[in-house]
């Protein structure tokens, strides 16, 4: 597939999308719209599966006749297969194909014949109830809870909604995602395609969610420097990690960066926007037993508390408030800094957290607005901790302001790793004033993010955009990581002659005198009183 050809996927799906968005606002359509691609996607890979075991008997998967003794009998064979392989299983009158021809009638003028939502509904609710007892159970586990087909939102009656999801699956049927292509090895790219216009539409319904957009979804952009950033060095990775993964977009971005990774892991408190990670994932071809996606509040109910990993990348929620519970004092995860987070400002306790689940070989990425860099207290306590008792941190970068969806504020990247390859100083990069202004917000251009990158990697030192900082010279700023006080980008004024700027005013006033000459004559030829 061309990149002309993925652009032309992209804005299918897009239009299809736009269907449902007279009928409800962003969030809504998005779960629907997002939630068809994937079932469409799940029916296609399980069609071609099911051939390639029946391949030898000479028959397709569709041909199958479900309630023959025969049929069963290769229904019950290929369910095995199937679960083992893809983890999950659809029955031939399943399959996506099927319901929107039977949606769209067969040609038929039947309206009761022609009703799915009831079938759909039960088909979603299948696929889940497929993985019951098995390995992939927790990664389908209500993945399609957010479809409520039965929703007034989509039409106020049975038939009204009916013939919405009938039309959005007409139009999705007539795309053809080529996953054979994938398959059998023809176009190994086929699957980025597929999954960069999956990426597309997120990113789409994300402009458009305001402030709600930073619960699901980091500027790819940003997300292609934070992912070139711990994977400086490496070509594979056993793990990588997003305690805050939202879409799951973050943790693909840096599988994109290497020629593999072992095994994906994130944690997401929203319940919608997990279902939409696991989607993601699934979506992406990584198999169910490589990922493993959690749902809870990751400071107060981490999931993957005896794990440690090679990569890991954040964009947490800025300055959000939790517990700060005494009792975290003895938490393995915050205890050594004698300090917790304050309540009102999480942004140290996500820093802690990710430290600890950091491995010795590994690095990670974290993005915080400015105020982290500075403030005092507790988090002035915890900077000095990490920087003079354990020098872990690598590296400080700024990025331009209005770069992220909802928030205008300007934001920073902090590099952490425990065993650094340069302890003795600190990396600092101004990337504020380096970007491209779009209609809403400010975009990363790929030679901003190729500058960031390069400087970073061969930290190297270029006036009014990064320095290299000792520690000395940082314990003498108490710890204060402002980018200023590192980075000089003070721009001197251009000196001014007062004496010139005196013989320019005194040329004016002659000037001057002239004209008012000039105007008086032609008051007086029009015998009129002059203005002055």
């Amino acid at each position: 597939m061309s990149e002309d050809q993925k652009k032309q996927l992209e804005q299918q799906l897009w239009n299809i999308a736009n269907t449902l968005r007279g009928k409800m606002n962003a969030d809504e359509f998005r779960d629907y719209i997002l939630g068809f691609i994937f079932y469409k996607y799940l029916a296609e890979k399980m069609e071609i599966y099911a051939n390639s075991i029946l391949k030898q008997d000479k028959i397709k998967y569709r041909d199958i006749q479900e309630n023959s003794k025969k049929g069963q009998e290769y229904i019950e064979a290929i369910k095995e297969e199937s679960l083992e392989k893809l983890g999950y299983f659809l029955k031939p009158s399943e399959l996506f194909g099927e319901v929107a021809k039977r949606g769209n009638g067969n040609g038929s003028k039947d309206k009761e014949s022609n009703f799915i939502l009831e079938d759909l509904q039960k088909i979603l609710t299948n696929i889940q109830l497929s993985t019951m007892g098995t390995e992939s159970e927790e990664d389908f586990d209500n993945l399609f809870e957010d479809m409520d087909l039965n929703s007034t939102k989509l039409g106020k009656t049975p038939e009204a909604r009916n013939e919405i999801i009938a039309k959005v699956l007409s139009h999705l049927d007539k795309i053809d995602f080529k996953l054979e292509d994938v398959q059998t090895g023809h176009a190994p790219s086929q699957r980025d395609f597929l999954g960069d216009a999956y990426e597309y539409l997120i990113g789409q319904f994300a402009s458009g969610a305001g402030k709600k957009a930073g619960e699901f979804y980091t500027p790819q952009q940003v997300s292609i420097v934070l992912a070139k950033l711990v994977t400086t060095g490496k070509s594979k990775l056993r793990s990588v990690y997003d305690p805050t993964c939202g879409s799951g977009s973050l943790l693909l971005r840096v599988a994109k960066e290497v020629k593999e990774v072992t095994n994906f892991y994130g944690q997401e408190m929203n319940r919608t926007t997990y279902n939409l990670a696991r989607m993601n994932m699934i979506l992406h071809g990584v198999h169910y037993r490589k990922f493993n996606i959690k749902q809870e509040d990751t400071l107060e109910h981490p999931q993957h508390i005896d794990k440690q990993f090679e990569a890991i990348v954040a964009n947490p929620p800025f300055s959000a408030q939790w517990s700060a519970n005494p009792l975290f004092t003895s938490d393995d995860r915050f205890s050594q800094y004698g300090k917790l987070a304050p309540a009102s400002k999480a942004d140290f306790a996500f820093v802690q957290h990710m430290i600890y689940h950091l491995a010795d070989n590994g690095a990670m990425a974290i993005v915080l607005p400015h105020g982290a860099l500075f403030r005092g207290a507790a988090e002035q306590h915890i900077r000095k901790y990490l920087i003079e008792d354990k020098n872990y941190l690598d590296a400080v970068i700024g990025l331009p302001a209005n770069v992220f969806y909802g928030t205008s504020i300007p934001t920073c990247i902090l590099v952490f790793k425990k065993c650094r390859e340069n302890p003795d100083d600190i990396l600092f990069i101004d990337a504020s004033q380096f970007y491209e202004k779009a209609t809403n917000q400010y975009l990363l251009r790929e030679e901003d993010i190729d500058k960031i990158i390069s400087t970073y990697r061969n930290r190297t030192e270029e006036l009014k955009y990064s320095k290299l900082a000792t520690l000395k010279e940082i314990a003498d700023n108490d710890y204060n990581l402002n980018i200023p006080r590192y980075v000089d980008t003070f721009e001197v004024a251009e000196s001014i002659d007062i004496n010139l700027i005196a013989q320019e005013i005194k040329a004016l006033d002659s000037q001057m005198v002239e004209t008012d000459k000039v105007i008086e004559a032609f008051c007086k030829e029009l015998n009129i009183a002059p203005p002055f």
